[in-house]
């Protein structure tokens, strides 16, 4: 099958790959996608964890397949693992490699909510402790403010994520600026936020979102009340997910490859039999199988809806 399957699957190749691990139990499946077309190109199932040594010997005998129909890689989109910088580099040397935006920005808005959560304890913790029973009239305005006190904590809780939203409505902007009163580091974390977001605007180049960058890690240094809640902003992954600006036709996240994961994690909640490596591989190749069938089955339908509309 790999022969005719790649066959097909090259004859419109993008020069954009999607290359990412799914783990199952014991097992990895190390897939490459082309990250324009959305066709899975070549996969490997392991049965232990991977090393670069695998990346390497899996990615080598891959572009022998692209060598050998003379197909050239203009740029390459990873999650941001560990393994796949170093043998990237031996294997396209210039190429550019663009980290996932998505696993970014999830990671930083990790950090951030993380921040909001540390300070819903620290409010809570000030919130002096109500005896027990029925407040008496002396005590009716102190426990009135309690409840005001624990419902803008619950509050905090429950619209957390206006924190890390990238657009917000009227609404919601009224929402955050009740919720962030008297918070001003509430305030800052959504402004930084704000800031990342722009770091993705597809109107800039590498370079100025480099420089942005820069500012911004110069900006959250002075935050001492933020803590570490925002060294994230610090790694080295958030200038590899800049490499987009500077190639239209980069996509900036590994979606293409990630999808073809999501399938084989639905397929697996219901098809129990496949759990070891020989089945593994048999379900990925029906897949591949399918994606090949998918357009003519969609050229088909296409043609019989317009013979039926036309019959009408």
């Amino acid at each position: 099958m790999a022969d005719s399957y790649l066959d097909a699957a090259l004859a419109d190749f993008s020069g954009y790959l999607a290359i990412d691990e799914a783990y199952d139990g014991p097992f990895c499946i190390l897939s490459v996608v082309d990250n324009r077309r959305h066709n899975r190109l070549a996969f490997r199932v392991l049965d232990h964890d991977p090393t670069q040594d695998h990346v390497r010997a899996f990615l080598h005998e891959f572009k022998g397949q692209l060598t050998r129909r003379s197909l050239t890689v203009l740029g390459i989109t990873t999650d941001g693992s560990v393994l796949y910088p170093e043998v990237l580099e031996e294997l396209w040397p210039g190429v550019r490699h663009q980290v996932c935006e998505f696993h970014v920005l999830k990671e930083i808005t990790k950090a951030v909510l993380h921040a909001v959560a540390k300070l819903r304890k620290e409010l809570t913790a000030q919130i002096p402790k109500q005896p027990r029973g029925r407040p008496g009239k002396a005590a009716q305005a102190q426990a009135q403010q309690i409840a005001r006190q624990k419902q803008r904590v619950a509050a905090l809780f429950k619209y957390r994520h206006l924190l890390v939203r990238h657009r917000l409505g009227a609404s919601e902007r009224t929402r955050l600026r009740q919720l962030t009163r008297g918070l001003p580091q509430l305030r800052s974390l959504r402004a930084i936020m704000e800031e990342v977001y722009r770091l993705f605007d597809r109107r800039c180049t590498t370079q100025t979102a480099l420089g942005k960058l820069k500012r911004l890690r110069g900006r959250v240094r002075r935050f001492k009340r933020l803590g570490k809640a925002l060294d994230r902003l610090k790694s080295p992954n958030l200038e590899k997910a800049l490499q987009f600006l500077d190639d239209k036709l980069l996509p900036s996240t590994s979606n293409a490859v990630e999808r073809g994961n999501r399938r084989f994690r639905k397929a697996q909640k219901s098809i129990y039999s496949v759990r070891t490596k020989p089945h593994l591989e048999e379900r990925l190749a029906l897949d591949m199988q399918r994606e090949q069938r998918a357009k003519g089955q969609r050229r088909t339908l296409k043609t019989l809806h317009r013979s039926r509309s036309a019959s009408q």
